[in-house]
């Protein structure tokens, strides 16, 4: 086996086998591991949220920001966790983020008032932002052997994937037989094995003494993405037309649009447009937007609709995602193994976009007599089966040819997509289905349990409707972008391993 390692300069040279290059398929798992545990904190604790909020007792109201704590830190510092990778070591990175994570989790999990908890979600947001872009660059410069990456990004891009609905299932198991603050205190087991491994495998990266972190650019745009998560969360409750909704998504738009037009003049700038401006890898930021965003238009109305009206409990409800899962499981290494190498993203992203539009349109069908196997589980893979082509593909090709020293920031550009993509897609959804809820009560009797009931079946007909939109658009929108053929891998953006 021999290996060309590059320089920032894109220089190649001979080098031995690196210790990463030969141990990559364990670090492949030590990322995978770190990943999960960011990946179903997103949902895992939704489930536990009636027992925490029994026995904190907070309200209603305030039951919300237990996940929207953790959302804003999450998304608005993804962007500076990943430029702090790139600058000051992945490795040293990964570890502060598990020891932070962890150390977070605990703090929730020992919570004895409303203010800690939120506090601590907060936290497992802010250490997740630095864990998640050095995890996936990580990822990005081990292996850049074309097929060997397809490999691992298709198992990447799988837990990705599966991460939530993995949660869903684990927060009820742990709320149904443990408690529920075992949701938090179960990320200590990931974050200990990902550490020991993470100190073993990984190997330290020379820091470029030279650079320097875009402070300016920092600021916008943690402000940015901050008022965006912020606004869009206070669309639940304030709705559209109050101040502390427009108000924060116009100033999350100007602080956006200030920061872009910074980075074309920063030395140092934290998101070089050169990341973004590529076609394939633009089309591959709004495909992993809008796949975030489709997505909870199955996990957080499919949830409610089968413990709701159907009666499932947490367990059973969980388990009723793992089919789709496994059509997600199925199609993600077709598509990262077979698919786009012979045919590229072109074609197989927007059919994976237009096959998750189907299942969720299906979806629209269920009402209160519909039967797991006959009804619920055929969409459900369907949906499964359209996320596997879409996921892993668009990860891989937005990570793929960026320069070694853009690594970090360009992983955690595709975090902030779909963190993004999905805190607008909750608060939107949320918000139309509940005016779909409202429009059929209207005549009606609103102390009615059967009414109620099928009004409660029209506003998650409308989130699957308004989901399945989100993927039609994403299907558009991508095959007009996306450039034809295989794309071709830039050999020194990153070291590549030949076998």
């Amino acid at each position: 086996m021999s290996v060309r390692s590059a320089d920032t300069k894109g220089v190649g040279t001979a080098a031995p086998p690196s210790d990463r290059a030969r141990h990559r398929w364990w670090i492949l798992a030590v990322v995978c591991i770190a990943q999960l545990m960011v990946v179903l904190d997103a949902s895992i604790v939704n489930i536990a949220l009636p027992s925490a909020q029994q026995d904190l007792g907070f309200s209603n109201g305030n039951r919300q920001w237990v996940i929207t704590a953790y959302a804003l830190a999450f998304g608005s510092l993804l962007l500076l966790g990943g430029r702090i990778a790139d600058l000051f070591g992945r490795k040293i990175t990964f570890l502060v983020g598990l020891v932070g994570f962890a150390g977070a989790s605990a703090l929730g999990g020992a919570a004895d008032s409303f203010g800690m908890l939120v506090g601590a979600r907060a936290g497992q947001g802010l250490f997740g932002a630095l864990l998640a872009p050095a995890a996936l660059s990580l990822l990005t410069t081990t292996f850049t052997d074309a097929k060997e990456r397809s490999k691992a990004f298709s198992v990447y891009g799988g837990i990705a994937g599966a991460g939530a609905a993995i949660g869903l299932l684990l927060g009820g198991v742990l709320t149904e037989y443990l408690d529920w603050r075992w949701t938090l205190y179960v990320n200590l087991g990931f974050a200990l094995v990902a550490f020991v491994g993470g100190v073993l495998l990984l190997t330290r990266t020379a820091r470029d003494r030279t650079a320097t972190l875009d402070v300016p650019g920092t600021i916008l745009v943690s402000s940015g993405l901050f008022c965006v998560v912020f606004g869009f969360s206070n669309a639940e409750t304030h709705g559209w037309s109050s101040p502390a909704t427009w108000g924060l998504l116009l100033a999350g738009t100007v602080l956006l649009a200030a920061f872009a037009g910074w980075q074309t003049r920063a030395a140092n700038p934290l998101l070089p447009l050169r990341v973004l401006l590529d076609r394939n890898r633009g089309a591959s930021f709004i495909a992993v937007l809008i796949c975030g965003a489709g997505m909870f238009g199955v996990f957080l109305f499919l949830t409610y609709y089968m413990q709701e009206s159907l009666g499932y409990s947490p367990v059973k409800t969980g388990l009723a995602f793992m089919p789709m899962v496994v059509g997600l499981m199925v199609t993600t290494p077709l598509a990262t193994n077979v698919l786009i190498p012979r045919f590229g993203p072109k074609p197989v992203v927007p059919v994976g976009m237009g096959v998750s539009a189907v299942g969720l349109a299906w979806l629209t069908t269920l009402d209160l007599n519909s039967g797991y196997a006959a009804n619920v589980m055929p969409p459900l893979i369907v949906v499964g089966l359209g996320i596997g082509l879409v996921m892993a593909p668009a990860m891989s090709v937005a990570t793929s040819g960026v320069a070694t020293e853009d690594a970090g920031v360009a992983s955690a550009a595709v975090n902030t997509m779909q963190q993004v993509g999905g805190s607008i897609s909750t608060a939107l959804l949320t918000t139309l289905s509940a005016t779909a809820a409202t429009d059929y009560l209207t005549g009606r009797n609103p102390k009615d349990p059967a009414v109620l009931a099928e009004a409660a079946l029209h506003s998650y007909a409308a989130a699957y409707w308004w989901a399945a939109g989100f993927f039609t658009a994403g299907m558009v929108v991508c095959g007009l972008l996306y450039r034809r053929g295989v794309p071709q891998p830039d050999a020194d953006a990153a070291p590549v391993v030949h076998m």
